[in-house]
């Protein structure tokens, strides 16, 4: 019996180690659970995080819900079985995990909350993530700034694209370009020609580049045979793409048409060289190694039962709780700016932009 009780413990670790995890360290294993690797974004989130996890000691359970929500909630769910110290998740949709956070919380494993608010559970002990309203902020100036507002009187025709309405972030990117947009929109120097405004009408689900390619398709159909669009508020890389390529379908980028002022977020390889041949005006860096760095001295001081470093306990309630948040600064980047930001950061290098 005992030796085939070794033999059974001998394929339940050589099971653990084909399923992804690093060798155990000394400090405990983080879970670590992504949305989706779609995303260039979150595939350099789970590097930055792996890497620097394992430098500090902990080994790392990554894993990748390709933007299905059963799967994450079983990966998560795995993740607790197996023994995880302390869990990180960028929630697909950020009220579905409340049963998986009781169970979490039960067996005393806290949970950071990365980049995307975990809503409706008190079982979300901190979060780490970027000025998402700052980020608004920043995309809708630089429309301003494109169109030459208060220099060019106008009116210039915008059209407003938002996020995933399951992701709180959405909201936030879409307020913080509104609490700049929308006095232009009430004076008239921008005028929205569909009409379409708010989060519930230009929402975009589970930031579908397809989809927003589809809707500006139809937005040009409807509004635009006789008119031309002067900007669109894009609030990511991945749907600024497909906009894009609706607008470029249609004759426009030429000399008779050029491109509106465009958007966009996370600074995403195909979007920085969109901005280097005129087709997309600008994007937020959001540095995602200090977002792990951040990211890794939250797990470390609550597994230490020490304090974490915060700085915003009023911002991002869930529902439930004001969850404690460590916010970074987010980067305006431009076609002036691009090579300082990204390069002179070395988050990319120069031959990576300009092949």
């Amino acid at each position: 019996m005992k030796s085939i009780m070794m033999g059974v413990g001998a394929l339940v670790v050589g099971a653990a180690l084909t399923a992804g995890p690093a060798v155990a360290q000394d400090k405990g294993l983080v879970g670590i659970s992504m949305p989706t690797q779609s995303s260039a974004r979150w595939i350099s989130d789970g590097n930055s995080m792996v890497e620097q996890f394992e430098a500090a000691g902990f080994s790392t359970d990554l894993q990748y819900a390709e933007d299905d929500i059963p799967n994450q909630l079983a990966q998560i769910e795995n993740m607790i079985v197996r023994g995880a110290d302390a869990l990180v998740i960028a929630a697909i949709d950020g009220t579905t995990l409340t049963g998986a956070l009781e169970t979490a919380a039960a067996n005393g494993i806290p949970v950071i909350a990365y980049d995307r608010l975990i809503r409706g559970s008190e079982n979300v002990d901190y979060y780490a993530t970027f000025d998402n309203f700052q980020v608004g902020v920043q995309q809708g100036q630089s429309l301003l700034d494109g169109l030459g507002v208060g220099e060019n009187e106008g009116p210039f025709n915008i059209e407003l694209f938002g996020g995933s309405p399951d992701d709180n972030n959405a909201y936030f990117f879409y307020d913080g370009a509104m609490s700049v947009l929308q006095p232009y929109i009430d004076d008239g120097t921008l005028v929205v020609k569909s009409g379409q405004m708010g989060m519930d009408t230009v929402g975009t689900l589970r930031w579908d580049g397809s989809v927003a390619q589809a809707r500006m398709d139809n937005l040009l159909s409807a509004y635009y045979s006789d008119d031309t669009v002067d900007a669109v508020l894009s609030p990511y890389d991945g749907l600024s793409i497909g906009i894009i390529s609706s607008l470029k379908g249609v004759g426009y980028g030429s000399d008779d048409l050029p491109m509106p002022i465009i958007s966009g977020q996370d600074a995403e390889i195909p979007s920085v060289k969109a901005i280097l041949a005129g087709e997309q005006y600008s994007t937020i860096f959001k540095d995602t190694r200090e977002l792990a760095r951040v990211t890794v001295g939250m797990v470390s001081a609550v597994l230490e039962d020490a304090e974490p470093q915060i700085n915003d306990t009023e911002t991002y309630d869930n529902g439930v709780k004001v969850v404690p948040s460590y916010l970074l600064n987010p980067v305006l980047v431009t076609e002036e700016n691009w090579e300082d930001v990204l390069v002179g950061s070395g988050y990319y290098t120069r031959e990576q932009i300009v092949e």
